[in-house]
């Protein structure tokens, strides 16, 4: 029997996959890791030292209504962490694992650690930069930062335009494939195409009712379901870690292992978990990206810092905590090497191992909590895309954008999963230079600003 000719979605699954694996090679991990430690050691560890007060931010302590900007902290930070809190926590954790071992998580938790000091950057230099339009709305984000701080308009547009496209992959198709591939774990009937057609449908028509609204309204969803979803899959993922503590100390064992012993791993199995964890843990926390803080720059607030602190918890929530309890379960679970069902990789690997857990209860949980993050991600992302579209052809392209970005969603639920993460992969490295540039040339002046910030007393005001 003569082997059939790969499909041409095949063979773009291949080649895709080929250059995200170029892409996210040594250099990139350099890259995006040693720019997070950098910025660690020349902000003394701000991450670390600015927790507490962070803390305080996030509760509205240090709230001034009266001051410029369209969002409360939280409500900044809810719409961030809607955008990061998706599938990448679900699915992306899963991803990694499967591919990588349970060693890549520990370079997911290095990614975020690091990460925290690059939002930080990042979001304290969009809020700088940013610029209000007649009507009080704000426009700001990497390309502002690299056009008004660099002098380099030309870079600006080429982040504004990787933005505008990894929009598509990371903020929309990959939310609804992987909602698919997740829902399929609890009706198996959903893998038929039409089942895709009307999920995907279902989900295009919510999406396009909020983001009409612009930063606003999606601020104020966000900061509604984002709690609410993080204390339903958290609690249910803690349920299973106590009911299988003594299993505790083994998984951690087996992640710092796998990460760091060569006699355990392999060298070349040690290189895999290094280059899965910081690609899925970039796309789970995004931090390096230059997304977020398109978002945070539309706080209310005239000190610039304060943003950026209230920014970097966006990792630890993410990564640190989450992306964690999903992979603490995989791990426990044993679903994963030679364990691991054929085929399972993805949202659907994190449904099997909480199922195992929890019976029929723990796929529910994972379908239903993919839903809302995966929901939340995909109304945060329009913003960041129209906001790229706006700055690189003008507010009359906003309305455009925002009907593309809605049909891309059924879309989406139709295309291979492989060949979606590989697009995103693509898109986010292309989208993460420019910033991460932007970062390091700029970094004195964050310092500046962080140092003027702490030597002055802050009192709240409430």
């Amino acid at each position: 029997m003569q082997p059939t000719e790969p499909t041409w979605i095949e063979q773009l699954t291949q080649w895709t996959g080929n250059l995200a694996g170029h892409l996210w090679g040594l250099p990139s991990v350099i890259l995006l890791v040693g720019t997070g430690l950098y910025l660690t050691i020349r902000l003394r560890g701000v991450q670390f030292r600015g927790f507490k007060h962070s803390a305080g931010l996030i509760a509205g302590k240090y709230d001034k209504p009266g001051d410029p900007g369209e969002v409360s902290h939280f409500q900044a930070l809810s719409a961030a962490l809607s955008a990061t809190i998706g599938t990448g926590n679900i699915a992306g954790v899963a991803t990694a694992i499967a591919f990588g071992g349970p060693g890549a998580v520990f370079w997911m938790w290095v990614t975020a650690l690091v990460g925290m000091a690059s939002k930080f950057t990042s979001c304290t230099l969009a809020l700088k930069f940013r610029r209000f339009h007649d009507d009080g709305t704000v426009s700001g984000g990497p390309m502002y930062t690299i056009a008004k701080g660099l002098n380099m308009p030309w870079l600006g547009a080429l982040f504004a335009a990787f933005a505008l496209i990894a929009s598509f992959g990371i903020g929309n198709m990959v939310q609804a494939n992987s909602v698919v591939d997740g829902l399929s774990m609890i009706f198996p009937q959903l893998k038929n195409d039409n089942y895709k057609l009307v999920i995907g449908v279902i989900i295009a028509v919510m999406v396009g009712l909020v983001i009409i609204g612009g930063i606003r309204r999606i601020a104020k969803i966000a900061s509604r379901i984002v709690p609410f979803m993080a204390v339903l899959y958290c609690g249910a993922a803690l349920l299973i870690i106590i009911l299988n503590i003594q299993e505790l100390p083994a998984a951690l064992g087996t992640i710092f292992n796998l990460a760091l012993n060569p006699t355990a791993a392999g060298g070349a199995a040690i290189g895999v978990a290094m280059q899965y964890g910081v690609a899925r843990g970039v796309f789970s926390n995004e931090a390096g990206l230059g997304s977020a803080p398109m978002a945070h720059a539309a706080a209310r607030t005239e000190e610039p810092v304060r943003e950026g602190l209230v920014a970097m918890m966006g990792p630890f929530i993410d990564t640190i905590v989450i992306c964690t309890m999903t992979a603490v379960v995989i791990v426990m679970m044993g679903a994963w090497g030679d364990a691991r069902p054929a085929g399972l990789e993805g949202a659907a690997l994190s449904a099997f191992a909480f199922q195992k857990a929890l019976g029929g209860t723990g796929a529910w949980v994972v379908g239903f909590g993919l839903t809302l993050f995966a929901y939340s991600t995909i109304i945060s992302w329009s913003y960041y895309g129209d906001r790229s579209a706006e700055y690189l052809f003008g507010e009359r392209a906003v309305l455009p954008y925002r009907i593309i970005y809605t049909v891309l969603v059924v879309i989406g639920a139709y295309v291979p999963l492989k060949l979606v993460w590989n697009f995103a992969d693509i898109a986010n490295i292309l989208m993460a230079a420019p910033n991460l540039i932007s970062m390091i040339l700029l970094a004195g002046l964050v310092k500046r600003l962080s140092d003027d910030y702490f030597s002055r007393p802050q009192e709240p005001t409430r």
